[in-house]
């Protein structure tokens, strides 16, 4: 059957310019890397609107589809309308896994959503990809001119996001776009601000790796939680996913990998209410490309006291 009706987004004439943050309440933040990035122009022609059709989902998988049936009587609970979908990727040295992460993205339900790529000065050819054969799977580009860190690619992200939800999506293939239904299921039924992806519940399936780093994951966990009064079970997981009224009511302040501990105080102080979700994770060693190392497990360590207890 037949999708709600939707309206038509005005078309663009030309490419625009990707707006980055400027306000005041943004300024003390945006300082250290603003000389630094330069604006890409949107690549893709302008797409159709980008509002949820219940039934291109039904059309996609059996789990979809039980979810949003189940969802669809509480739609109108959704106070900021019909869901508008941005998803920001931050990327640095992706070249060997951008394309199948991008096609994936494209593919994953709802259809319609906005793909915002934030290249953090990659030096192994992903800027060259997504500036070229890649830049019609894209929506808008960002470019940093020196790398900053991850948290200064999503708060750039972020602020070039015109949707109304916003899903955090890393460049590599540790994280499967299928499950975005599961992760947005919480938020369109009313129930949720917030939702974080868990690796630790559900019975998805998952690599095993390195044992260390699951410790430190549950220690940094369960301090995040002592000083926020959450009960989370996975504060690092790359999937959150936001209500854009709330981005909007937080200044990221952490360039790096402080960003999971800075925004988990945020949203723990604002009284958002925070969901977790099982989901998959096929996690990489670091010959595969994980970048991640000891230095930011004691810089969360850090930020977790920062924001909890001297802000």
């Amino acid at each position: 059957t037949a999708g709600p009706p939707q309206d038509e987004m005005p078309a663009k004439v030309g490419p625009a310019p990707v707006a980055l943050p400027g306000s005041p309440s943004r300024a003390l933040a945006s300082d250290r890397t603003k000389q630094r990035v330069k604006q890409s122009e949107v690549r893709r022609k302008p797409m159709a609107s980008p509002v949820l059709r219940l039934s291109s989902l039904r059309n996609g998988s059996r789990e979809s589809s039980r979810i949003l049936s189940d969802l669809e009587p509480k739609l109108p609970a959704f106070a900021d309308g019909p869901l508008r979908l941005s998803v920001v990727i931050p990327c640095f040295n992706e070249k060997a896994t951008i394309r199948t992460v991008l096609e994936t993205v494209r593919a994953a339900e709802p259809l319609e959503k906005e793909i915002i790529v934030v290249d953090d000065a990659s030096s192994d050819g992903t800027r060259e990809l997504l500036q070229g054969e890649l830049a019609s799977a894209v929506d808008k580009l960002i470019f940093f001119e020196a790398n900053c860190g991850k948290g200064a690619a999503l708060r750039a992200g972020f602020a070039a996001a015109t949707g109304n939800v916003v899903l955090v999506q890393d460049a590599d293939l540790e994280y499967h776009p299928t499950e975005y239904p599961k992760l947005l299921a919480p938020i369109l039924s009313g129930e949720a601000d917030v939702v974080y992806g868990s690796r630790f519940i559900g019975g998805e399936s998952h690599r095993v790796l390195y044992y260390w780093h699951s410790l430190s994951n549950w220690g940094l966990t369960t301090l995040s939680n002592m000083l926020t009064n959450l009960n989370l079970t996975d504060m690092e997981v790359c999937y959150k996913v936001f209500r854009k009224s709330i981005l909007d009511q937080i200044t990221i302040e952490e360039d790096r990998f402080g960003f999971e501990p800075e925004i988990t105080a945020k949203v723990a102080r604002l009284g958002c209410r925070i969901y977790e979700v099982g989901i998959s994770y096929s996690g990489r060693t670091y010959e595969e490309g994980k970048k991640i190392g000891w230095r930011d497990g004691v810089r969360a360590f850090w930020c977790i006291l920062k924001y909890n207890l001297l802000r």
